[in-house]
């Protein structure tokens, strides 16, 4: 897998190289348990997705109205043409039947 590297505003790339190399000396820290990772898991989800709709560019009143209106003519439209095609069947079908 690639090594991705972070690199946030302030940080100067040699700042970067030694954070990310690896420590050539075990530590003696214990991993973080399953236990700890199954109750952070939740809350590190919802802070994750605060952060992503945070940076969503919404869009104005005026371009959403714009977008609720062509949803409505669109469908209007495809309303009339199925209207028309059911029209149009019914009368071939009673040709064809005799009715």
């Amino acid at each position: 897998m690639a090594n991705i590297t972070r690199i946030k505003a302030g940080k100067s790339i040699e700042k970067v190289k030694k954070s990310t190399e690896k420590p050539t000396k075990k530590s003696n820290k214990k991993p973080a348990g399953k236990v700890k990772r199954f109750l952070t898991a939740p809350f590190r989800y919802i802070h994750n997705s605060w952060v992503e709709l945070r940076q969503v560019r919404w869009p104005s009143r005026k371009a959403n109205w714009k977008m609720v209106l062509a949803v409505f003519a669109y469908t209007a439209l495809i309303m009339i043409l199925i209207a028309l095609l059911d029209v149009l069947f019914t009368w071939i079908f009673n040709l064809v039947l005799g009715k």
